[in-house]
């Protein structure tokens, strides 16, 4: 096992890719240490994605690619420029609102912070606000995806640990709207102290709001059909997913038009490279949580953590700032598929629920997307507001103390995270 985990971050140091780093490694600990024969590597690659709920990934890859070229995410900003504009560092929080709405649509992060940092970055330059505090407030509202449903990563997580897709969506709502309510608390205290830049802010208007929220009403009905479909038991999270893109062409063709008919085979091609890139990943990633499964990880970690603690809020905190750690330099469904199968039978046996685990390690690793040096979130918000991720990184901190004091309550209130489940799935 120490041969699989040391040549893996052997190879990520060294500038492999990490889809290659996961297949290199795995497949240099079969070879050496094994008897396996090698065609099992190309079942395992094969099986590993040959799976019905991972089919959602792509048709929510394609829905945000969709949303974003569409001027959905153009009425979002504009929603919420109406709803929070008149508040003083207004900006600020209009990102962060557009991102919890764009979150409850895409699925991905990355894509959700360059959609509301292209149109939101230049308006904040003009307006004088801290344009790395800025970057940092646009990379945090992208780090809303993973944690709001519809997740690609929650999908993960569900089809990893053999949970229900929409529980897991559940439990992350409750999680998520903490977030971004934290976020907003911490922007709103920043302007305060920042100077007049920030108190540059139009007055309330109810007509104002009316207006945005009728152009946006088409694409405020994406999450109540996405996440009620699933969890009414309407349709399955892939039959989501394809809804979800069928409805965002539809909006974006005919009640916006802001793409043609012209537009979308690129579009599709753009989506289908990013899902390729994602599957990969989850291809290699099986192999390499199924050999280290077999030569016992999963025993040896839990006689390790057992004999630190028998306490269960101990457990907690050692996972917490494990995938912390992790997560700054991990992708976050290589870290789900590599970790999780490990640690969440260990986490039941602690009595800790298997949805709360799995809505804790989402949002460890949604952390991980704005932390350096890996944090992707991070690199879009500062390429597309022109910083480097050293000048974005020294603000970042003062939104990660919001982001990690949820982190405790999801981790230690258990009601957070599972009273909506219950109410459906009891």
């Amino acid at each position: 096992m120490s041969l699989a985990f040391g040549g893996f971050l052997l190879l990520i140091f060294s500038g492999l890719p990490i889809v290659f780093a996961l297949g290199v490694a795995a497949l240099l600990t079969i070879v050496m240490m094994t008897d396996t024969p090698l065609v099992i590597v190309a079942q395992r690659l094969y099986g590993g994605i040959n799976s019905f709920p991972l089919m959602a990934i792509p048709f929510f890859v394609a829905a945000g690619v969709i949303m974003a070229a569409g001027g959905i995410a153009r009425r979002f900003v504009d929603l919420s420029a109406a709803l929070v504009g008149w508040i003083t560092g207004s900006l600020f929080l209009v990102a962060i609102v557009t991102g919890t709405g764009l979150a409850a649509i895409s699925g991905s992060g990355s894509a959700d912070t360059a959609a509301v940092g292209s149109i939101l970055s230049p308006e904040m330059k003009k307006r004088g606000y801290d344009i790395d505090m800025a970057a940092s407030i646009i990379a945090a509202s992208g780090a809303l995806a993973p944690i709001i449903p519809p997740s690609i990563i929650m999908v993960v997580v569900a089809i990893t640990s053999n949970l229900s897709i929409g529980a897991m969506f559940l439990g992350g709502i409750v999680p998520g709207l903490l977030i971004a309510l934290a976020l907003g608390i911490t922007a709103y205290v920043f302007a305060r102290r920042g100077g007049d830049a920030y108190r540059d802010s139009e007055p309330f208007s109810r007509a104002r709001l009316g207006r945005a929220f009728v152009d946006a009403l088409p694409a405020l009905t994406l999450p109540f059909i996405i996440v009620g479909g699933i969890v009414g038991g309407i349709f399955t999270a892939t039959e989501a997913a394809c809804v979800a893109v069928i409805v965002t062409l539809i909006v974006s063709l005919f009640v916006y038009r802001e793409i043609g008919l012209r537009d979308i085979p690129p579009l599709i091609l753009k989506s289908v490279s990013i899902s390729a890139a994602v599957l990969m990943i989850v291809a290699t990633a099986s192999i390499f949580s199924w050999i280290i499964a077999s030569l016992g990880a999963t025993q040896m970690l839990d006689s390790w953590l057992r004999s630190l603690t028998s306490d269960p809020v101990i457990f907690l905190l050692i996972v917490n700032l494990l995938l912390l750690i992790v997560g700054m330099f991990m992708e976050s469904i290589s870290a789900i598929l590599i970790i999780l199968p490990v640690l969440m039978p260990i986490a039941v046996s602690y009595g800790i629920d298997p949805v709360q685990f799995g809505v804790m390690a989402t949002l460890n690793l949604s952390i991980g997307v704005i932390t350096p040096p890996y944090g992707i979130c991070l690199y879009v918000a500062a390429m597309v507001s022109g910083r480097t991720v050293e000048q974005v990184s020294g603000r970042i901190w003062i939104l990660l103390i919001p982001m990690i004091a949820v982190l405790a309550l999801v981790s230690y209130v258990p009601a957070i995270v599972l009273a909506l489940p219950r109410v459906f799935f009891p």
